[in-house]
């Protein structure tokens, strides 16, 4: 996780012990089902977009996620992907 991201985080949830578990292992975090599907979810679209299949969309579907959501969910966290990208070719926030 970028340590911007992590930040943002912490000051949305005033929860920075989540925020440390997620950094550590997000994998390992009690986060509800319907989140964790979703997490998966962008860590496969963040690693290789062309592995998303239609069972990735029913998975999310089948913890309440409509077309409308998915749609969503997949365009933010492409959106985040392309700003990172952009940020990080032009050295943004480097020392």
């Amino acid at each position: 996780m970028k340590r911007s991201h992590a930040e943002f985080l912490r000051r949305i949830t005033l929860d920075p012990a989540l925020i440390d578990a997620l950094e550590r292992d997000y994998t390992t975090v009690p986060i509800p089902r319907q989140e964790r599907v979703m997490l998966e979810y962008v860590v496969n679209l963040t690693r290789d977009a062309t592995t998303i299949s239609k069972d990735d969309h029913e998975q999310l579907r089948s913890v309440g996620f409509s077309d409308q959501a998915i749609l969503e969910i997949t365009l933010i966290a492409s959106w985040f992907n392309y700003i990172n990208r952009v940020a990080d070719a032009l050295g943004v926030g480097r020392v």
